[in-house]
């Protein structure tokens, strides 16, 4: 097998997708030394890897067009449009990263049109044999923690309690809505700094995790309009998408946590969909001047209203930050992490001391769940189905072309 590791396009991503220890035990796994892993000069340089430290590990440096020819491609994020994977070995070429078809479907359907074979990271299951592979939780300890330090570098006061001769200063108040990987980090993170923490989420099972990181749980009772607590999570774990009537009765039992609080972090998220409205702009106008919202859903709309894409806010006195680039500014870790994810992915796909790829992609409960084309083919039902409405609007346009 021939293993491809690319250089991100993005000039704002400094993660790689492989650092060189795990590069290293890829080779080595390889029984009959046939595993050759071509490695894009630079490709580790903003993570702070040398191009020696590959070399060292026993892959092959090459310029972008010689990866490109590798069997199998990994990169952090998506491949640029244009991108052309041609596979010397003669069989459709196999690309693994993080592309969020739920989301964003095109992208699917441009590696189906390539013939590519595409594993999207972000689509692991969540069982027990896939935790070592959980990309998304691994990058969400990374925000979690990024956004504290964040948070607390533009509050105009100190997170701990201090007793000093000049008089007792008061803890900060730190609210954290959405209580998944990034939300419990972001809420140990503040506990250590000294902080009194709070955090809300919508699933009543996240509740005791709060607790359990010593945080104080808000409990909101939205029997009203929701009447079913299950209705909350789906049966992955994550949040469901709440109605519009849930959506405002929620705000408006939040409104007295976000006014007393110094920060508000806010992490909720669905797979597949906008990011649910947490924080209205009514709601920051209730906090005090100085407080400080750092919203990680900013990439599909944002948890609070006012929020903007990597961009600055001060609203009323309140600084709203919408920051997208968390866990490449903290590329060393993050690489490391994301890398040991993608290396048991790949020791999943190609068995141990084999050269070639397992044959039953449909059947196995992880692979299947993350392929999502082949053959030329959209094969992920989800990400087919979000594709539907745009395919069923291009059939009704060329329709009435021809009408």
């Amino acid at each position: 097998m021939r293993l491809g590791l690319l250089r991100e396009s993005d000039p704002s991503e400094n993660r790689v997708a492989l650092v060189a220890d795990d590069v290293a035990s890829l080779i080595q796994r390889d029984d009959s030394n046939a595993t050759t892993v071509l490695v894009e000069s630079g490709a580790g340089a903003s993570a702070s890897i040398a191009d020696n430290a590959y070399r060292d590990a026993g892959a092959t440096l090459a310029e972008r067009d010689e990866v490109l020819t590798a069997d199998v491609i990994v990169s952090v994020t998506d491949l640029p449009n244009g991108t052309v994977l041609r596979s010397s070995s003669g069989v459709p070429a196999i690309f693994v990263g993080v592309f969020d078809p739920l989301w964003a479907p095109q992208r699917a359907q441009r590696h189906a049109a390539d013939g590519v074979c595409a594993f999207s990271l972000d689509l692991v299951p969540r069982i027990t044999r896939a935790q070592s592979m959980d990309v998304l939780s691994a990058m969400g300890t990374i925000a979690g923690y990024e956004s504290v330090l964040l948070a607390a570098s533009r509050l105009p006061q100190m997170f701990p309690l201090m007793m000093t001769a000049t008089g007792t200063l008061a803890p900060a108040r730190v609210l954290v809505l959405g209580a998944g990987v990034a939300g419990l980090q972001a809420i140990a993170t503040a506990r250590r700094l000294g902080a009194v923490v709070e955090a809300y989420d919508v699933r009543p099972a996240a509740l005791e995790q709060i607790r359990s990181m010593g945080a104080r749980a808000v409990e909101l009772d939205l029997s009203e309009v929701t009447g079913d607590a299950a209705a909350s999570e789906d049966s992955g774990g994550y949040a469901r998408a709440q109605t519009d009537d849930t959506a405002q009765r929620q705000q408006q039992l939040l409104t007295p946590y976000v006014a007393a609080s110094d920060v508000v972090i806010t992490t909720a998220a669905v797979p597949g969909r906008a990011s649910p409205l947490l924080m209205t702009e009514a709601m920051v106008q209730e906090m005090a001047t100085g407080s400080v919202v750092v919203d990680l859903a900013a990439e599909r709309g944002g948890n609070c209203e006012l929020s903007q894409p990597n961009t600055e806010i001060i609203h009323n006195g309140v600084t709203v930050l919408a920051p997208t680039d968390l866990v490449s500014r903290c590329a060393r870790h993050s690489s490391q992490m994301f890398s040991r994810a993608l290396t048991a992915f790949l020791g999943h796909l190609v068995p141990d001391g084999g050269t070639g790829l397992r044959s039953d992609l449909h059947e196995d409960e992880i692979l299947s769940a993350m392929l999502v084309t082949q053959g030329g083919d959209v094969v992920h039902q989800g990400v087919a189905a979000a594709l539907q409405p745009t395919q069923d609007t291009a059939a009704q346009t060329a329709q009435e072309v021809q009408g």
